[in-house]
């Protein structure tokens, strides 16, 4: 799935990297514990989480994830969107719960992770 495509499917609002919403995503991982989403090996995956800070972007930066999707509501940073765009990482904000994001994404064809 695109991740343009994906951003309309959770009412989502890109912040960051507007020029790569015509990359695939395949698989995505949904936690607010940062430690928990650096055990992850997937390409093409979409982390999911309501954890709005520097420490997520790090995270994906780490783990060569593509996109961050951030739930219920939270608004990123202006630090946070800098270093997206310097890492190429997409962020967009949705307004949906992580458990109703994670329902959509996986019944368009999302896979989990494991």
């Amino acid at each position: 799935m695109k991740i343009g495509e994906l951003a309309g499917l959770v009412n989502g609002n890109v912040v960051s990297c507007h020029d790569k919403l015509d990359r695939d995503i395949e698989y995505a991982f949904a936690s607010d514990l940062m430690s928990d989403v650096l055990t992850v090996r997937a390409d093409k995956l979409l982390m999911i989480t309501g954890l709005a800070n520097m420490q997520a972007v790090r995270t994906a930066e780490m783990a060569d994830i593509q996109a961050i999707l951030f739930v219920r509501n939270k608004t990123v940073s202006e630090d946070m969107i800098r270093l997206a765009e310097d890492n190429g990482i997409v962020l967009i904000e949705s307004p949906y719960t992580m458990f109703r994001a994670s329902g959509l994404l996986y019944s368009n064809g999302v896979k989990p992770v494991y």
